[in-house]
Parts: C-alpha cells; structure tokens; sequence
C-alpha cells in the first residue's frame, strides 16, 4: 500500500512528530510505501532516518508568501512558531492554498492508496475536501482538540471536512469522548490505537547509587507544561543533594522565564536545551525520577520511555497519564492532583501555590523511595511498558488502514 503521511509542524520535533516517524519505520517494515508531506522553517530541512528526502515535500515557511513563523499545533513549540489564533484571515487563505499546493502534486506524483494525516485540523480538512474519494485516516494527538476550542472560527471551517475522514486514530477511550463530543463523529468510526515507545532505545540500566538525586523534566519549556511550577518547587530543595535535569527548549517570554528560574538556581539545574533520542534515552538512564507536571496531555508518551530506562515518575493526575500508569506499583509512580481548571492548560493564578506544594510533597517521598532503593524492580516496569510497543500500536492502525481502504 503506498501511504501519504501529512503533518503540518516540523515533523522532526514533539510528541506527535516522533510518533509519525515511529509509524513510517513500522509501515515500512510492514512492506508500505511511504510519502511525508510536512511544514518546516524556511529552507532547514529535517533529519529523519526513517524516510529520504526523496519521498517528502516540504511546505516551507518564513519566506515567500507565507512570511510567517510556522503555526503550531501548541502555542508554544520548542521552535520559533506563530499561533493558529494570531494568524489573520489573509495568512489563513495562503496557509490553505499552500498546503492545498503541495498536497495535490505530491497525489499526482504518488498516487497513494490512503492518506495518514496527523491532527483533527486545517491540513486534514484541505486534504479531505480536495481528495474526498482517497481513504483517509487521521491521528488526534488531543493539541488538535484543544485549537478546536480556542479557535472557534478555524474550527467551523474544519468540522465539515474532518467528518468525513474514514477512520480517526485515538490515543486512549477519555480522547474517543472528546473527538465523539467536538466533532460529532459516530464511536464506530473511532479506533484506540493508543502509542508506543522505542524498546530499542529505551532500556533500563542500573542507577548510580545517590546521593545525588538525579531528576529529569523533558519536553517544551512552557507553562502548559509546568515548568515554571517545578523550577519554583525545586528552589525549597537547595543545599539538599539534588540536581534537576532540563531538556527542552521553548520560545517566547515563558521560554525566557522558565530559563532564568533554572539559571537563578545555579548548579542545582543543568540545562541541556534539545537533545535528540539517544542523548535523552541515555540522561533518563542517569536519572532516578522523571517529573512532567503538565496541565493538559493526551497520551504522554515520553512517560515511557523515561520508565522503561527505570525512572520513578511524579506526573499530574491527567487522564492520558493514568491510562499509562493506573496500574503502575505504587512504589513506581506519584500523582499529583490538579485544581479545577477554567483554561484548558492552565490552573487560575490563585491555585498554583498550592499545585507548587502538592509537588514539593511528592518529590520529597520520591526522594525518600530512591535513597532506600536506587533502581525500582524490574518486574513492576515490564508490566506497564510490555503492553506499548511500537509493533503492536502499528497492528492497530494497519487494521485502520485495511478499514478505511476497504469502506469499512
């Protein structure tokens, strides 16, 4: 089967980049042909090892008619990116025309049996209303959702089209609701595919007895995210044996913030920016507790990587993270439960002080669990990580494709 991979962001960054690249590799493995369309910055083309350039085209940004920074699927992306909210009708019509462009050559070029478009938004809607009569399946990642809110005006203009999509990959049963709710899409055209990590890349090796403590937070420097909350939190635990690990990037002034929180703590934080998956796979191997108190998640896939290389977790009570680690051994993993929350992605300014002690709570019993016992049992991680390879998510969606190929 020849397949027309789309995203509209960098395809070589966040979660839902590294998941189109593990579906490429295991569509490949499983005798597909494979064709990528992405959006990128200016002429900076991406480095993937899982497809050749000779297989992708590119919607650039930053030049031309669209002279503007790329839209990201969040607001704030580990690149320099502009928001889908802020973009005016003009910029909106060439985005569509761009896309719309590239998508139609590469059909003609390619000729491919189905289109695997990631994210329940404006790419997904032009390829859907421009070729309504090739199978189409559609990944939500759950930021797609969370524009949907946010930009009511761009959601009008894709609901239609997105309806159409013969089948929409989920990450978990909470995701299904939603996507059933938003876009009033029947549950029988939904599949819960869930995600994956790389077992190859993702190993669990014994931790250096402590102290130090060491701990990771990996992904954007953003408030969605919780940054600014832990590098607060982890200011109590100066002149204790701890060091905090950042790897990440943001933009904007939250980047910048959370920047000189991390900077104002000295030696206590080491800032490593953006790594790639070896380098992370081999820090998560250092650390014995990853923290990723995020405000909004749909399957945070980063947390099984870091517990399958034997981290500790301490993550916020979210649906995608319980449906990882609600089985987890409590030895294994601390929720922290967040305030109602009226934004999307971000607790009320009066609440945060007391997100920031529930977490100094946590952190401080993980601590305890690491100083007795460095490497928490193998046996309780197998458990949780076993059922989330790549091989058996990439089952899932072939059936998808078989489905949607097949009017099904």
């Amino acid at each position: 089967m020849k397949i027309l991979h789309l995203i509209s962001q960098h395809p070589e960054s966040t979660g839902s980049g590294f998941y189109l690249q593990n579906i490429i590799r295991q569509a490949s493995a499983a005798g597909h042909q494979n064709y990528l369309i992405a959006g990128i910055s200016g002429n900076m083309l991406p480095q993937l090892d899982c497809i050749s350039t000779q297989s992708c085209r590119f919607v650039h940004f930053n030049q031309g008619q669209l002279d503007y920074p790329i839209p990201g699927m969040s607001d704030v992306m580990p690149y320099p990116s502009s928001t889908f909210g802020s973009l005016s009708p003009a910029q909106l019509a060439v985005y569509e025309r761009a896309f719309g462009e590239v998508i139609e050559r590469a059909v003609f070029d390619y000729a491919p049996d189905i289109i695997h478009s990631h994210h329940l938004w404006l790419v997904s809607a032009i390829a859907r209303e421009r070729f309504p009569t090739i199978p189409m399946v559609t990944s939500c990642h759950s930021t797609d959702l969370r524009q949907f809110l946010q930009c009511p005006h761009i959601g009008d203009r894709v609901l239609p089209h997105c309806q159409k999509i013969e089948r929409v990959l989920a990450l978990n049963d909470d995701q299904t609701e939603k996507i059933r709710k938003l876009y009033l899409i029947p549950p029988h055209r939904i599949d819960v595919v869930g995600g994956g990590y790389d077992e190859s890349v993702f190993v669990m090796q014994p931790k250096d007895k402590p102290p130090p403590v060491q701990m990771l937070y990996a992904g954007k420097l953003s408030f969605a995210k919780g940054v600014d909350v832990l590098l607060r939190a982890f200011q109590s635990f100066e002149g204790t044996d701890v060091h905090l690990h950042l790897a990440g990037s943001g933009t904007g002034e939250e980047g910048q913030c959370c920047l000189d929180l991390a900077e104002k703590m000295g030696s206590l934080v080491t800032i490593h920016g953006r790594i790639n998956q070896q380098d992370l796979a081999r820090l998560m191997a250092r650390c014995h507790l990853f923290i990723l108190p995020s405000f909004y998640e749909g399957l945070p896939l980063v947390l099984l990587e870091a517990l399958a290389s034997g981290c500790r977790i301490i993550t916020a009570d979210l649906s995608g993270c319980k449906e990882i680690l609600g089985d987890a051994d409590s030895d294994l993993i601390e929720f922290i439960q967040l305030p109602v929350m009226k934004q999307i992605d971000r607790p009320e300014p009066e609440d945060l002080p007391m997100v920031e002690k529930r977490l100094k709570a946590a952190i401080t019993s993980m601590m305890a669990r690491v100083l007795v016992t460095p490497s928490p049992a193998h046996g309780d991680i197998l458990k949780i990580t076993s059922r989330f390879g790549w091989g058996a998510v990439f089952r899932k969606i072939n059936q998808a494709y078989d489905k949607a190929f097949n009017g099904l």
